[in-house]
């Protein structure tokens, strides 16, 4: 029923109802210095008290700084390839007195020493590679060491400074006069992998020459096929069995890699 004259008040709205949020901050307390005997050596620290603290920052030795002279030198974008680490002392004795391949293992380290003086490449001009004759004497010093071609003069003089700074080598492992060519490569691509040494006891393989090359002059004659070289006896073949060492993941990889591009070809697979 409606009452003239009569109109109804609503209520009015209830303000909404505002949080308050507390921020609590929690001060820890300042650690004291243990007492009692000081706990096993090799397990923890020992607590060092507050007064002794100057005194023990003060007696440490101060820590070279870094080394920034490669992030100095190197231009943003520029590729860089740090320098391998050098052979030691236990690898050069293994090397030593491994007789196969004329003396495979010395010549690698030899290489591998000489690259790792030279340092630091970065992509540039003074990048390159140079191939060296080398001739070392039974007692392990450089005899020899003549430039067969460089591709810069620069690698090629940094390389027999490198040379020069090489330490005492242990003696050749046959001991005789050890002669081989090595090539030294210094850019920022490039990184020298170990060699495999799993089929150093099986005979050489043959060289596939041209046994009729002509010089122009002296008489026409047919070189005579070169015959294989004989394998070893089983007792002989076992005794060079105990020198292989065991072969690396990377100098696998390095082998696949090679025959791959050795032998790989655009129109296989078709």
């Amino acid at each position: 029923m409606l009452v003239a004259g009569f109109s109804p008040r609503l209520p009015e709205p209830t303000p909404p109802h505002e949080d308050t949020v507390l921020t609590l901050v929690v001060i820890p307390a300042p650690v004291q210095p243990l007492a009692g005997p000081p706990p096993a050596k090799g397990l923890f620290p020992v607590p060092v008290p507050r007064q002794d603290l100057a005194t023990a920052k003060a007696r440490q030795p101060a820590a070279p700084p870094p080394d920034t002279a490669p992030a100095a030198t190197r231009l943003p974008g520029q590729a860089f390839m740090d320098a391998p680490p050098a052979p030691t002392a236990q690898e050069w004795a293994m090397a030593a007195t491994y007789t196969l391949k004329n003396g495979k293992r010395y010549r690698h380290h030899w290489g591998q020493h000489v690259r790792s003086l030279m340092g630091a490449a970065r992509e540039g001009p003074e990048q390159g590679a140079v191939r060296f004759r080398i001739e070392i004497a039974p007692s392990g010093q450089l005899a020899r060491l003549d430039t067969l071609w460089t591709t810069s003069p620069a690698v090629e003089q940094r390389a027999r400074q490198a040379v020069q700074r090489m330490p005492p080598l242990p003696p050749t492992p046959n001991g005789k006069p050890l002669v081989f060519e090595k090539t030294i490569v210094f850019d920022a691509y490039t990184a020298e992998a170990p060699p495999l040494y799993k089929d150093d006891c099986e005979p050489d393989p043959v060289q596939h020459g041209n046994r009729f090359v002509w010089d122009g002059r002296s008489p026409q004659t047919t070189a005579a096929a070169e015959a294989p070289a004989q394998p070893l006896d089983p007792a002989a073949y076992a005794e060079c069995l105990k020198q292989l060492p065991q072969d690396s993941i990377e100098a696998e990889a390095a082998s696949d890699e090679r025959q791959q591009k050795q032998w790989a070809s655009p129109t296989l697979g078709r």
